[in-house]
């Protein structure tokens, strides 16, 4: 059973698991298992997702229950006026806070993705960053005795394709189990150290006006499972969403 955070006629919020497709996608053919298709069969009737969550990222994933409210929805998505809050663990320990404004190419499989045409064009990308909290653990990972890591909060103001891990790439500081734009050694020790063998990255809020009524829906998907077994350990626990 997929964990409903909101729902009403309209509307329904989930807590996707870290490792769950949103839909069936030409780059996973081998999948079986899908958000949209679980969810369907949960309630019993048709879904509509009205974003994406990479398959690796945890946290709030927002449906329509019909045609007419996805469109709206979706529309929100597209005029950037979701207001979006995500937690990470990052290699490093990053500034107090700052703005990451670089645009980013679409890569070759972003076509399927976003259902355009592909282009070598960049988009403009934006995000903002907090660091929350930051450890320093007596290991060795690169040319130094000891390696750090930092909490940040991360609020994106565009949706482009893995933006948020490309953006900490771009400021080398990658997020700790990302396969793909991260680094294998320090994602090693997470592994060896707390057990974790997903990508520390999780929507945590997602703020949006209900589409019938504009009330303001908020929604909130705390860190749960490996994710929080990694900030307990570091004491982090009490800093989740800014709080501590």
């Amino acid at each position: 059973m997929l964990p409903i955070i909101y729902q009403d006629e309209r509307v329904v919020a989930i807590h996707k698991p870290s490792g769950l497709l949103v839909h069936r996608s030409e780059l996973d053919r081998h999948e079986t298992r899908f958000a949209v298709q679980l969810l369907r069969d949960q309630l019993g009737r048709h879904v509509y997702p009205a974003h994406r969550l990479d398959r690796g990222t945890s946290g709030v994933l927002v449906f329509a229950l019909d045609k007419d409210t996805a469109r709206a929805l979706g529309g929100q998505f597209e005029r950037q006026e979701v207001i979006k809050t995500y937690l990470a663990v990052v290699r490093g320990h990053p500034p107090e806070a700052g703005r990451i404004d670089h645009a980013l190419s679409r890569r070759r499989d972003d076509a399927e993705w976003v259902g355009e045409r592909s282009t070598d064009e960049a988009q403009p990308a934006v995000t903002d960053f907090r660091r929350l909290a930051t450890c320093e653990l007596p290991h060795q990972v690169d040319r130094y005795p000891t390696s750090r890591y930092a909490l940040v909060e991360l609020t994106p103001h565009t949706g482009r394709r893995h933006q948020l891990r490309r953006h900490l790439k771009h400021i080398a500081h990658p997020i700790i189990g990302d396969a793909t734009f991260g680094k294998g050694r320090h994602n090693r020790l997470f592994q060896q150290l707390f057990g974790c063998h997903r990508m520390l990255l999780a929507c945590v809020r997602m703020q949006l006006r209900h589409p019938v009524d504009g009330r303001i829906l908020d929604l909130c998907a705390p860190p749960d499972g490996e994710f929080a077994a990694v900030l307990a350990a570091l004491g982090w626990k009490e800093r989740e969403m800014g709080n501590g």
